[in-house]
């Protein structure tokens, strides 16, 4: 089975108390958020986090489409109070466009 891996960052809050809070939910993601993830090809979805900052790496299955997963989560009404709930915790990148949240990172080196 050919798996694409792809890497995104995004930061949080910098607060404490609300990055305490986005951990928690992380600990214990909604079923249906996984199931979202899991329908739409995503195989592996691991985040990681420094300070503020996260890293998101996603392994998807051969035909995984970014429009289809963005349609799919745009009719999905627990994915969007997910994601509105989510962006209480989150700030996207000083150089995001509008509206942009987890920023796509390009890879500059592999061993």
């Amino acid at each position: 089975m050919e798996l694409t891996k792809y890497y995104f960052a995004l930061d949080l809050k910098d607060d404490a108390d609300l990055m305490d809070e986005y951990k928690k939910y992380h600990a214990a993601v909604w079923p249906a958020i996984i199931k979202s993830i899991k329908d739409a090809g995503i195989q592996d979805l691991e985040i990681y986090c420094v300070g503020n900052r996260l890293f998101m790496i996603m392994t998807t299955k051969a035909g995984f489409s970014f429009a289809e997963k963005a349609a799919a989560d745009a009719a999905n009404p627990v994915v969007q109070e997910w994601e509105e709930l989510m962006w209480k915790y989150q700030q996207a990148l000083p150089i995001a466009k509008p509206g942009e949240k987890w920023m796509l990172m390009e890879k500059i080196f592999q061993l």
